[in-house]
């Protein structure tokens, strides 16, 4: 029976020894309130190596949502090194984007991420509005999909951070957009 146990132990040690540990991920499945997120107005530095990388998000807004909204949509994502791309305005009122059950697509630029962990979004105004749904894809990687499904609350950065480790860019002070 000794025999046996030391071979059962050898074998756990080898697996202990020779396995890359599973990275803990912070997962929301709800979106979040996040009062000291600011989010980086000027980017010097990005994962391409100053490259400027191209990204389509699309955004699928709720059929609970009022039927449209004039409020002022901003949005920020990024990866688990900082880098980050942010929207101060992503509709024109006049556009009718964001109406209730609809789909709209947004083609935005900037600074090359790694893999998108977090996404958050900012509205102001008064006629509220219900994202289902925010995917963000780049060439360079599988897209991210958020889902909210939850009215946005007015005047703070409001998503998910699944984000594995510190993000300089949370600690920040809170700015008003």
């Amino acid at each position: 029976m000794k025999p046996l146990a030391s071979i059962i132990f050898f074998s756990f040690s080898l697996i202990a020894v020779f396995s890359e540990p599973t990275p803990i991920t912070t997962h929301s499945d709800q979106p979040q309130a996040n009062q000291s997120f600011n989010p980086n107005q000027i980017q010097t530095q990005n994962a391409g190596g100053g490259n400027t990388c191209a990204y389509t998000v699309t955004i699928k807004t709720s059929c609970k949502s009022p039927s449209y909204t004039r409020d002022r949509i901003s949005l920020s994502f990024g990866d688990a090194y900082g880098y980050q791309v942010y929207v101060p305005r992503l509709d024109d009122p006049s556009s009718r984007t964001f109406e209730r059950c609809s789909t709209d697509t947004f083609h935005v630029n900037g600074p090359c991420t790694y893999q998108l962990c977090y996404l958050y979004l900012y509205r102001t105004g008064r006629d509220g509005w219900k994202p289902e749904s925010v995917t963000v894809s780049t060439f360079n990687y599988p897209p991210a999909t958020f889902y909210y499904n939850t009215f946005i609350p007015n005047g703070i950065w409001y998503g998910f951070d699944n984000c594995r480790s510190y993000l300089p860019s949370t600690t920040a002070a809170a700015a008003a957009i």
